[in-house]
């Protein structure tokens, strides 16, 4: 397993992520019928996305419209997997050895990639996101994920969400 992914945790972490994992689990089950792959990946984009400092519902609706949870999902323009990872990211911030078809090498340079546009973009996500599709000027696909985001990954609401600093 990835180091980043098994150092421990504060317990108020570990239980804002189950907190999450299972109000998530409702929403993803009508793309992931495996109920065992569903929650390691809800697992794992909570990590990646903690990781990469944003927002794992965020990371829920781009992985909604880039692939429909589909890990092995190619598009005409050569995106591969769930995050639609163009291939010449690996030149980028891999090694050649990567498989983008990986769900969790994919959603590691997903994360890396939307952060990094969201840093370029100063926190813009409506910028970010257009950057992150190639489509930088136009609003229709932040505006998809954006969508998404709404209707099926909202957080929890309420006064139990506990934030950890770090």
């Amino acid at each position: 397993m990835d180091e980043s992914l098994s150092t421990p945790r504060h317990p108020a972490e570990i239980w804002a992520a189950r907190q999450w994992q299972s109000a998530m689990e409702p929403s993803l089950a009508r793309f992931v019928k495996d109920e065992a792959l569903r929650g390691e990946l809800l697992q794992r984009i909570y990590l990646e996305a903690r990781l990469a400092n944003l927002p794992p519902e965020m990371v829920l609706a781009v992985i909604q419209v880039e692939s429909a949870f589909r890990a092995d999902a190619v598009s005409s323009a050569g995106a591969v997997g769930l995050m639609q990872i163009m291939p010449f990211w690996i030149r980028e911030l891999g090694l050649p050895a990567d498989d983008l078809m990986d769900p969790w090498r994919n959603l590691r340079y997903g994360t890396t990639i939307l952060a990094h546009y969201l840093a370029v973009e100063r926190g813009d996500f409506t910028r970010a996101l257009a950057r992150y599709n190639g489509s930088l000027g136009q609003t229709w696909y932040p505006e998809r994920v954006m969508r998404a985001w709404q209707r099926h990954w909202r957080p929890p609401t309420g006064g139990d969400r506990v934030t950890v600093q770090r």
